[in-house]
């Protein structure tokens, strides 16, 4: 009994550590990669132009999961923390001037310490109480950005149009491609950075955090620390997002950002898998082709036709796309054993 339970610690600890990727599991990250990067040369350029912004939007839908998915704090303000790094960029590229590549690291550290900011005060506040104080964040983000004395930078309701970056280095690709293939490289360098973060002690502290707070506080945890700094890295990467979406469109406008843009990231996250890191890819294709494909259903409803498919995919399945892919898996691989 006792060799038993010393064996199940071991393993829970393993677990806990953040076993090793398997090499099936480094195949499936290789066989993405190549997809991803052979995707501009089969299709458009304006089905590039739509991954890239499904790109982008992974981008939103993983920080709300750090925040939500292994972190358990609820928000529905994400759509502000995507207008700062969409202004941020804006306003560097077209009243600085400042190269594209130089306002990401900006609209990131804004977006830093602006959720950092926010998750002070939100520390005493949970659930309902903090859904309600995130929606009015996001709902006062729009009026402010129209505000008189700040329409010398925002534009107003007029917004900023900004230019699309060319290629680099005379290489005889479209803007959109070259695009595509920055935003996909800033993906990965997110997607590594977050699955090394998670993997590890801080994601063991976020996770224990989720499960129960009072108990992560008893074990030495400083939770109001915790929980602040994962509000401000959360921020970092939807403004992340944010600054490349406004390259992408190549304008910025008040009401681009509203409340619905935060709803949209929160069904990206739970359709496409709360607590898993490459379910954000499938949020992202969620959040644009899902609307489209829908409209082509019915024009003269589309939103009950978009409602009818949420419902549907959460019926079938519960755990989002990337939880049924793992289920999937799972029972494949019980009966390869049993055979």
């Amino acid at each position: 009994m006792d060799a038993q339970l010393g064996a199940k610690v071991r393993e829970i600890a393993a677990l806990a550590s953040g076993a090793k990727l398997s090499r099936l599991q480094w195949i499936g990250i290789a066989v993405a990669i190549a997809v991803g990067l052979i995707v501009p040369l089969l299709v458009s350029d304006y089905r590039t132009f739509q991954f890239t912004l499904v790109l982008v939007y992974a981008m939103a839908v993983l920080g709300l999961n750090i925040l939500t998915g292994f972190n358990g704090q609820f928000s529905l303000g994400h759509s502000a923390f995507f207008a700062i790094g969409a202004y941020t960029a804006a306003i560097m590229m077209d009243h600085w001037e400042i190269a594209y590549y130089w306002t990401l690291p900006a609209a990131g550290v804004v977006c830093l310490i602006a959720g950092f900011l926010f998750g002070l005060p939100a520390l005493r506040l949970e659930g309902l109480y903090l859904a309600l104080a995130t929606f009015a964040l996001s709902i006062a983000t729009p009026p402010l950005l129209k505000y008189d004395h700040l329409s010398e930078w925002t534009g107003g309701v007029q917004g900023v149009v900004i230019t699309k970056p060319d290629a680099p280095f005379g290489l005889q690709i479209s803007q959109d491609n070259w695009l595509y293939y920055f935003t996909f490289v800033v993906l990965l360098v997110l997607y590594f950075c977050a699955w090394n973060l998670l993997r590890g002690r801080t994601g063991r502290a976020l996770k224990a955090i989720r499960d129960n707070p009072i108990a992560a506080q008893a074990m030495g945890i400083n939770t109001a620390l915790y929980k602040s700094l994962t509000f401000g890295v959360s921020a970092l990467y939807t403004g992340v997002a944010g600054a490349l979406g406004a390259i992408a469109i190549q304008f910025v406008a008040p009401d681009s950002f509203t409340f619905f843009l935060s709803v949209a990231i929160l069904v990206g996250m739970v359709i496409g898998g709360i607590g898993s890191i490459p379910g954000s890819i499938f949020g992202g294709i969620v959040i644009v082709f899902v609307p489209n494909v829908a409209e082509q259903i019915s024009k003269a409803a589309p939103w009950a036709v978009y409602g009818t498919l949420l419902i549907l995919c959460m019926y079938f399945m519960p755990l989002g796309i990337w939880g049924f892919i793992r289920m999937g898996y799972a029972r494949l691989t019980r009966r390869r054993k049993a055979d």
